[in-house]
This record gives C-alpha cells, structure tokens and sequence, in this order.
C-alpha cells in the first residue's frame, strides 16, 4: 500500500518526522486560501483550503472559509503531535487572520506570526486603470 510506482521504478513513501515544534503557512490570495502545518523541515503534515472544503467562487476567499480551512488541517496535525507552530502569512485575502485563530483555538499554540506577503520595490508597471 506505501509504495509508488513511477515510471518502472518502485519507491517508498516518504515518511515524514512529526515533532511538536513546527510551522504553519497561510497562503492567502484574492481567489483561495491554504493552509499547510509543515515541521521545522518543511515537511508537509496536513494542509487543507477553502476548496478543499466544498467552497466555490467567491465564498472561497472568506474568513469562514479560511477559519473551516484551518480547524479541518490543525485537527489533523494536533492527532500526530503537533503542539506549537510559528506562523507564516502570505498574500492579502479575508481569510488570514481567521484562521490563525481558528489553529489556536484548536488546541495548538501559536508562537510567533510573521507576514512574508511580497511587496514590489518599484518593479513592473501597473496595468493601466480600469474604466467601468
């Protein structure tokens, strides 16, 4: 059952070391949330998105969502052994700072937030303005 099969070659599933340290990543554009519990590797716990629990268009970027999207992935990552994450925010949709909460009112202490949304210095020119 743990094994992949690619391209004639057979490999093991990798399996990825639970510590109670870890971070957690919250990706949060205008279309969609996500978020990732990853170790202090980067290796991949649990993640969950809005998507991923059955929200379609616009209701994808709300801070409901974003807080269901949370609950469903630190439930996950609490059952391994996940007790204390660092934050790490991207992006500027609804849904960042619901589902910070929601991953500290499910039982795993946040530590530290750090927002890592991308800033242009002066780089690309803008496109020209909309005309509605």
């Amino acid at each position: 059952m743990a094994k992949n099969v690619k391209k004639g070659k057979v490999t093991k599933k990798r399996v990825v070391k639970i510590e109670p340290l870890g971070h957690a990543h919250v990706s949060a554009t205008f279309n969609n949330i996500i978020v990732s519990l990853t170790n202090t590797a980067g290796q991949v716990i649990s993640w969950s998105s809005a998507g991923k629990m059955g929200f379609k268009g616009s209701k994808k970027n709300t801070p409901y969502a974003g807080q269901l999207a949370a609950e469903d992935c630190a439930k996950v990552a609490f059952d391994l052994g996940l007790r204390k994450v660092k934050v790490f925010v991207k992006g500027p949709g609804a849904g960042r700072e619901s589902a910070i909460r929601a991953i500290n009112n499910s039982g795993i202490e946040v530590t530290d937030i750090m927002d890592h949304t991308p800033l242009p210095h002066n780089g690309c020119r803008p496109p020209k303005r909309r005309r509605v």
